[in-house]
């Protein structure tokens, strides 16, 4: 069972509140689409990875890699509303979709859910059309014809490299995941050893 928040010592709660109250700078109004599920919604809790990490780990953790920063529910909420500071959330949304998409079953559900993740981000002038070459929209278009679970990979792929060599370094230089990194270090450091984590909400 977690430990309530008057369980923490009060440094701990000051820094905890200052804490979410910069990671706000991300996650204001930053609510992806139905297709996402809840995905993108920020989680304060202490086994939202992997690894139980506490949510300091989780944040320094992005920038280690592209993979531990999309396996964190927190760190693709971020990601996500830096994205939109960029207008460029729809590379992410669709990769998301993919991840999704590839989650069904139904013969049924992929091909209806196939033609619409292709007119929202796919076909030309989608409203969320995302950035690939000809060869892969055509390529995208036919597979969808006969909908499988693997029809949108290399579409998926391209996106997923593009946001990797173009907007991920860009997020992990911006002033706000920087200022957030430092003080999830500093919460690592401080010899009170208070985990920013708050407890799950059940």
């Amino acid at each position: 069972m977690c430990r309530t928040l008057a369980a923490f010592p009060t440094t701990c709660l000051e820094r905890a509140k200052e804490f979410k109250t910069r990671l706000g700078i991300f996650l204001h109004k930053s609510e992806l689409g139905s297709d996402t599920g809840s995905v993108g919604k920020f989680e304060w809790s202490s086994k939202h990875g992997k690894e139980g990490r506490n949510f300091s780990e989780d944040v320094l953790g992005w920038k280690e890699s592209f993979d531990l920063l999309l396996s964190s529910k927190n760190g693709v909420a971020a990601f996500h509303a830096f994205l939109k500071t960029e207008f460029s959330e729809e590379n992410l949304e669709f990769w998301l979709a993919c991840e999704e998409f590839k989650k069904l079953r139904s013969a049924t559900k992929l091909a209806s859910r196939a033609h619409k993740i292709f007119d929202e981000f796919i076909r030309s002038e989608a409203p969320k059309e995302v950035n690939i070459d000809h060869e892969t929209r055509e390529l995208t278009r036919t597979n969808v014809q006969a909908a499988t679970a693997a029809c949108f990979d290399v579409a998926q792929g391209k996106t997923r490299t593009l946001m990797e060599k173009d907007s991920y370094p860009r997020f992990l230089k911006s002033p706000a995941y920087r200022d957030l990194a430092a003080q999830a270090a500093a919460a690592l450091a401080s010899p009170s050893s208070c985990g920013l984590v708050e407890p799950s909400h059940t």
